[in-house]
């Protein structure tokens, strides 16, 4: 995932919680915030340290950013997301992140209708 699709700051990160709608399931939490005018959607992750060690967490970053990058033709580009990972993330593969992923965008109808 290139470095323009990524939330970093922490500003950002505060204006998503503040302003956006959120939306979970048993495995992941998205907040999602509309951003008009914008060319794609950013993602930003949160995996805390009640999940494993420094290994286990970035394991568990890169495999939703594989499902995001995997998805990214039918995400909505008008968007900007954060996803935290809960606890049944640490046992998770990357066919069930993108399963899950693709659950929570679908419900809040955030990818393009095919």
């Amino acid at each position: 995932m290139k470095k323009e699709y990524r939330v970093k700051d922490n500003k950002d990160f505060q204006t998503i919680f503040k302003h956006g709608k959120s939306f979970a399931n048993r495995q992941l939490v998205l907040y999602y915030l509309h951003k008009p005018n914008q060319e794609h959607f950013r993602i930003g992750l949160s995996v805390g340290k009640k999940l494993g060690n420094a290994v286990l967490r970035n394991q568990i970053k890169r495999y939703l950013r594989q499902a995001f990058h995997e998805l990214e033709k039918d995400v909505k580009q008008e968007y900007d997301f954060i996803v935290i990972a809960r606890t049944p993330t640490r046992e998770m593969g990357l066919r069930d992140f993108k399963k899950s992923l693709s659950h929570l965008l679908s419900k809040e109808r955030l990818l393009h209708k095919r």
